[in-house]
């Protein structure tokens, strides 16, 4: 179009300096080539256009077309673009308020996702202060035998599974893949005290999985024919793992319907409370288990992995457990301003709190809805590993967090501060996992 425009003006002007007596004349030429290169031009910007619009309408047959045969999926998201886009290119409002409206509408729909930790908000077991044994896997060399453990029976090794160091029992037979026992000074004596908890992590599988707890040392100890199993079915109490009903109160995990077997494959938590002569049990969230007299005394632990279905299943376990435990917390606080405690625990390096934790968070919430006077510092803690001044930022935020968890759980924010101690206030040696153990605490201060 430029170049017609551009031939039309440089004839005009040929014409013009070709005779300047004829000048009168020589305008008429001018204004008829001037007209008729501005009717050329409208033409074929005219011509365009109406390409264009075609090209439009044809687009719009198309989703009429795909209306007509059946695809109301395409032709109300073509609608929808076509509608929004003209409604943007006009200065409409109403557009834009329905898209923020949109945006809002997902985004509190994302917010109301109970996040992972606030599905376990009844979990109220609350596990021992003081640690007996702990193993997380730390260092452990894949492919040797755990360090912290003997072995009873089967074949056990270190892996790696799941982006994590695990404990492997490995297959050797029809019916069995290990047992072992933790490595504890004195273990020929009962070193469990009349108060003590046990948990660990369990992997269980879309085929069948079945661990043991034993409440003896199986290689040190005189055996006992009770057990504690945990299976895809339910937590059982019994001889050889079997089930005494006269023993034992007995409800099924969430989701479970009778006996049916859950498939899912995913790691569970498993926790023991023993109290004097009381056992209770649960997995994950759930309390499967409740005996008021055991009656007898355990004096050991042993962990075990089966596989009564044969074929290629293995066991994997971890974040292994034993635990003393103590005086109520409430007591503790009244005798010393404080409580202390390590049932609080955090993804490693990082503040997001572990649903496991919320049994110790729940105690506290509820202490503090029962006693409305109580305001507490909430203090993190750490273990010496890493630099100092990443160990205080560390615990800083895991305060903060256990501070707004509680916040959330209805707890009014005036009634709580909190503040990170880093690794300046060790309460054991940072020299075995169950010092660093001890030092990874989180503690509530009276103000």
């Amino acid at each position: 179009m430029k170049k017609m425009i551009g031939k039309a003006l440089a004839f005009v002007f040929l014409l013009a300096v070709t005779n300047v007596n004829a000048q009168i004349d020589l305008n008429k030429v001018v204004n008829r080539s001037v007209k008729k290169a501005e009717r050329s031009v409208e033409n074929r910007v005219e011509k365009r256009i109406d390409n264009g619009v075609d090209k439009s309408l044809d687009a719009v047959e198309d989703g009429i077309d795909d209306a007509v045969k059946g695809d109301d999926t395409k032709t109300n998201k073509s609608t929808t673009e076509t509608k929004s886009s003209g409604k943007e290119s006009s200065g409409s409002k109403s557009s834009s308020t329905k898209s923020e409206s949109t945006t809002k509408t997902t985004a509190t729909q994302d917010s109301v996702k109970p996040a992972p930790v606030l599905q376990w908000a009844k979990y109220d077991f609350v596990p021992g202060t003081e640690i007996i044994f702990e193993d997380n896997q730390e260092g452990e060399q894949n492919g040797e035998f755990p360090s912290k453990w003997d072995l009873v029976s089967g074949s056990v090794e270190n892996a790696n599974f799941d982006g994590q160091n695990v404990i492997y029992f490995i297959k050797c037979n029809a019916n069995s893949g290990g047992n072992i026992v933790p490595l504890i000074k004195n273990s020929t004596e009962d070193y469990l005290p009349d108060e003590f908890t046990i948990e660990f992590d369990a992997y269980f599988n879309e085929k069948s999985s079945n661990y043991s707890v034993f409440l003896a040392d199986d290689k040190n100890q005189l055996k006992l024919d009770k057990t504690m199993r945990a299976d895809e079915k339910w937590l059982r109490f019994g001889k050889n793992g079997g089930e005494h009903k006269q023993d034992i109160e007995r409800k099924f995990y969430p989701g479970f319907s009778g006996a049916k077997t859950d498939n899912t494959s995913k790691w569970r938590h498993i926790s023991v409370s023993f109290n004097t002569r009381a056992l209770k049990a649960y997995m994950d969230d759930a309390r499967i288990i409740n005996i008021p007299n055991l009656g007898y005394n355990p004096t050991g632990v042993g962990l075990a992995y089966h596989n009564p279905g044969g074929g290629a299943n293995v066991g994997y376990i971890k974040n292994i457990r034993i635990a003393k435990g103590a005086v109520p917390l409430y007591d503790k606080f009244l005798t010393d301003g404080k409580f202390v405690t390590t049932g609080i625990k955090f993804d490693v390096n990082k503040a997001t709190i572990k649903a496991e934790s919320m049994g110790t968070i729940n105690y506290v919430v509820k202490m503090m809805q029962d006693h409305t006077e109580l305001k507490f510092s909430v203090e993190g803690h750490t273990d010496s590993d890493g630099d100092d001044a990443s160990n205080l930022k560390l615990s800083e935020a895991r305060a903060k967090a256990v501070m707004d968890q509680m916040v959330k759980l209805g707890i009014d924010k005036s009634r709580l501060t909190s503040k990170g101690l880093g690794e300046s206030k060790p309460m054991a040696g940072n020299d075995t996992p169950e010092g660093k153990a001890q030092n990874r605490r989180v503690e509530f201060v009276k103000f």
